[in-house]
């Protein structure tokens, strides 16, 4: 095994109340210090069934813009295939380790897709409580079947027919994103790489944490993506930063859950906020969730679409192939 995974850690730690140091966060960002108490965020709620699509549109860009970050429900996916996507995907944590590590990320592997636990580097070697699994679902083209796990035996059914209805979803997000700015509704799309936008997947598996005032899952990070639609399971987890403070997001029952990312801010020269979010892990339960990655193929230029570049609102970022921006998000370097 590359690295010992969380959850065999949280197996041993069930009976003690301490987890490895290497856990603990540093008192500036553990949740119990840090988490406004007693106040839950509503973030917008957007009827994306809506028939009045200005209205839609007004409010995708109001919530992006503000908050960079919002819930949207009459989505279009059936519940029926968010269940089996949720089902398959904690079957295969509930999996024997040694079939889990079959689809680990081989040594010395550059690439994020596959089984695993570290994903970037952390300041003093501090850790996440999480662990993960990373494929992309669309387009065919860019799919490496070697990540998906065979087992169990409706895994590929069920994220095949997933990722088919949420493509529907994104070009209405991404439209309604082009025209929020005055744009043309399909330019947002075409700027994140049209039909070749990448769909990547991860699950992330928050195992029970003794310590869960102590520990974070996802330490806080904008989105490298261009726009993330995800699904939790009902178990609470999700913060966003407000206004200087950490709030717990109030989950909407078959809601997704929408987030701006770095290439949106990048691309809207700075209009639409990239959202600052963590995750927080649970004593008792487990916590899981499915985000889904929409990112610019890595040979991409991204930068602030030319028609929002003027002398009074000259570029506020580089334009640069999106696999460099990920390389240096990843390690810490300087955009």
């Amino acid at each position: 095994m590359e690295v010992e995974r969380v959850q065999a850690i949280s197996k041993m730690s069930k009976c003690m109340d301490t987890i490895p140091s290497e856990y603990i966060r540093c008192e500036s960002e553990q949740p119990a210090v840090t988490t406004m108490h007693g106040v839950v965020l509503q973030v917008p709620v957007i009827d994306l069934g809506s028939s009045n699509e200005a209205e839609v549109v007004r409010l995708i860009a109001e919530a992006s813009k503000e908050w960079g970050i919002f819930q949207v429900v009459n989505h279009g996916i059936p519940d029926d295939a968010i269940a089996k996507l949720q089902k398959v995907g904690k079957e295969f944590f509930e999996l024997p380790q040694e079939e889990k590590e079959v689809i680990a990320k081989p040594e010395g592997y550059q690439g994020v897709e596959g089984y695993g636990t570290k994903l970037q580097k952390e300041l003093g070697g501090k850790k996440g409580w999480v662990d993960h699994l990373f494929h992309i679902i669309w387009p065919k083209s860019a799919i490496n079947y070697n990540f998906w796990p065979k087992n169990p035996p409706l895994y590929r059914e069920a994220n095949e027919e997933y990722a088919i209805a949420l493509r529907g979803v994104a070009d209405k997000l991404l439209e309604a994103l082009s025209l929020g700015i005055g744009l043309e509704k399909h330019e947002m799309k075409e700027a994140s790489g049209g039909d070749d936008l990448i769909y990547m997947l991860k699950i992330n598996y928050y195992p029970p944490c003794p310590r869960p005032d102590l520990a974070l899952g996802v330490v806080a990070h904008t989105d490298m993506s261009a726009l993330t639609i995800l699904v939790p399971n009902d178990v609470q987890g999700l913060q966003v930063h407000k206004d200087d403070h950490w709030y717990d997001v109030k989950y909407i029952p078959n809601a997704l859950i929408i987030h701006i990312g770095d290439q949106i801010e990048i691309m809207s020269n700075g209009k639409y906020k990239s959202v600052y979010h963590r995750t927080t892990v649970n004593k008792d339960k487990t916590r899981m969730s499915w985000p889904v990655f929409l990112e610019p193929p890595p040979e991409l230029l991204t930068g602030p679409i030319s028609k929002l570049i003027t002398d009074q609102n000259p570029a506020k970022f580089k334009t640069k192939k999106y696999k460099d921006y990920v390389y240096c998000k990843l390690n810490k370097l300087p955009q």
